[in-house]
């Protein structure tokens, strides 16, 4: 199934900084396989912001998978069962409120004004069920520094402390933060494997690690509690 907003579309970023790259299936199939699949039930509802050639939402198993991006090429690359959206993530008025589960999105929020990072957690808030949850991936400046503006489109930095200090204002509880988590890029010359993806998972030591991940609750900030 597919919907259609209005939405910018960069037609040559996925030709230029961002190309379909094989390698990113085993790596995606490797963190659903060992990590990701624990965090998400068979009878759940999986959206997936920013979902690119939809690495990650194609290979979550659960009773419904939505997938949005601004990029119409989602639609050749999301399989059969996922519904895709092209639009905004600021506009999620297309779905239910209090109808998803579990949302998630890699390397999507350093692409967008912190205006816009805020309205897309407005609009999670009201479409998460009260036991929802986010998770995000995405580069910590913190270790990423040196590459962080080598992708022309990137326009926000955050580090692991600014990015959860920026949702517990905007009225989510981080629940986990790993400042370390993953990897940069799958450009860099080590193969991708996935005995080796699930050995790094598994490790205390992270090597090269320069992504990191946080999981976070609507509800209500560290301040504000008490």
């Amino acid at each position: 199934m597919r919907s259609r907003t209005r939405g910018r579309d960069r037609p040559r970023y996925h030709h230029t900084r961002l190309p379909f790259d094989a390698r990113r299936e085993v790596l995606w199939l490797a963190l659903w396989t060992h990590y990701f699949h624990r965090l998400v039930s068979p009878a759940d509802t999986v959206l997936e912001l920013g979902a690119g050639y939809a690495h990650f939402i194609n290979h979550v198993r659960c009773a419904r998978r939505i997938a949005v991006d601004v990029w119409p090429g989602l639609e050749d690359y999301a399989e059969p069962g996922v519904f895709t959206h092209i639009g905004t993530v600021t506009d999620l008025s297309f779905l239910d409120d209090e109808s998803v589960d579990f949302a998630f999105a890699s390397n999507l929020f350093e692409h967008l004004s912190q205006t816009m990072f805020a309205e897309a957690l407005a609009q999670l808030g009201r479409k998460l069920k009260p036991t929802g949850s986010l998770t995000i991936l995405q580069p910590n400046y913190r270790y990423a520094y040196r590459e962080y503006f080598d992708d022309y489109t990137h326009v926000t930095v955050f580090s692991d402390v600014s990015l959860c200090d920026f949702l517990e204002a905007h009225r989510f509880r981080v629940v986990e933060a790993r400042p370390a988590f993953l990897p940069l890029t799958v450009k860099a010359r080590w193969p991708v494997h996935p005995l080796l993806v699930r050995l790094y998972l598994a490790s205390p030591f992270k090597p090269f690690a320069k992504q990191m991940l946080v999981r976070a609750v609507p509800g209500r900030s560290r301040d504000s509690e008490g």
